[in-house]
C-alpha cells in the first residue's frame, strides 16, 4: 500500500509515522508513506497556495492550481504494481463537510494499492477540487479542526493494521471494535488477578475456552448496545 500526503506542514507527521506499528510496517515494506509539500507546487516566489475567497468572507482558501500541479506530479511518479497492472488508486480531500469516516470505510480503501490524501487547512479548499480532482470528502466527525493532518494520520493508521502481515497476530484486527459484526470490543484484563480488590471475573481464568468466548460475545453486545 502507498500513500501520498499533500500538506504544507509535512514536519508534522514525522513523529508518529516513525513510531510503533507504522514505523514496522515501513520498514517491513507493507506500507509506503510519501509526504508531499504543496508549496513546492506554488507558482509564485513566495509559495503562495492560498487566496482569499471570492464573493468575501472570513479566511483562506486553498488554491486550485498548485493542488493539481502536486496531483499529476504523483501520477507521474507513480509505478505500477507489482503485477504490471496500474495501480488502484483513491484521491480523498479532508475537510469539515466531508462523509464521516468508519471502520467500514477503513475496510474499503484497504483495498486500494495507492491512497492520495490532501489535508485541507484555512477556511477550506477551492470547490473544484472535490468536484475535479478527488474521489471522496471525509471528515473524523462533527467537528472542526485546523487542518486535515490528524485525519490523514488516522487513516493512515486505521487502513495499514487492516494490511496483512502488519499485525503480529492476523485475528487481532478482526476482534477489535467495529469490526466484522459491528459489535465493540470485549473487556480485557491482565495480571495481577486482583488490585485493591478489583479482581478478574471469574470466567477468565476458568480455563473453559467456551464460556469464555461466550462471555466475550456477551458483553461486546453489551457495550455496543450501550454505547
Amino acid at each position: 500500500m502507498r500513500f501520498d500526503i499533500i500538506t504544507i506542514f509535512p514536519g508534522v507527521f514525522d513523529a508518529y509515522f516513525s513510531e510503533s506499528i507504522i514505523k514496522r510496517a515501513q520498514a517491513g515494506s507493507f506500507v509506503d508513506i510519501d509526504i508531499h509539500n504543496l508549496r513546492d507546487y506554488a507558482s509564485d516566489k513566495h509559495k503562495t497556495v492560498d487566496d482569499t475567497p471570492y464573493g468575501g468572507g472570513a479566511g483562506m482558501v486553498f488554491k486550485v492550481e498548485p493542488i493539481y500541479k502536486c496531483l499529476k506530479a504523483i501520477q507521474s511518479q507513480a509505478e505500477p504494481a507489482a503485477d504490471g497492472r496500474s495501480l488502484k488508486t483513491r484521491r480523498i480531500l479532508f475537510s469539515a463537510k466531508g462523509k464521516r469516516y468508519t471502520q467500514r470505510d477503513a475496510e474499503r480503501l484497504a483495498e486500494y494499492d495507492n491512497l492520495i490524501l490532501l489535508c485541507g487547512r484555512y477556511e477550506g479548499v477551492d470547490e473544484r477540487v472535490a468536484e475535479n480532482l478527488c474521489d471522496e470528502e471525509l471528515s473524523l466527525g462533527d467537528f472542526v479542526l485546523t487542518g486535515g493532518e490528524i485525519p490523514a494520520m488516522a487513516v493512515v493508521d486505521s487502513v495499514t493494521r487492516l494490511i496483512s502481515g502488519v499485525l503480529g497476530n492476523s485475528e487481532s484486527a478482526k476482534t477489535e471494535s467495529h469490526s466484522e459484526d459491528g459489535y465493540l470490543e470485549h473487556p480485557q484484563y491482565t495480571k495481577p488477578e486482583d488490585f485493591l480488590g478489583w479482581r478478574v471475573p471469574e470466567v477468565l481464568l476458568s480455563g473453559d475456552h467456551k464460556k469464555i468466548a461466550q462471555w466475550r460475545t456477551k458483553k461486546s453486545k453489551q457495550k455496543k448496545y450501550e454505547s
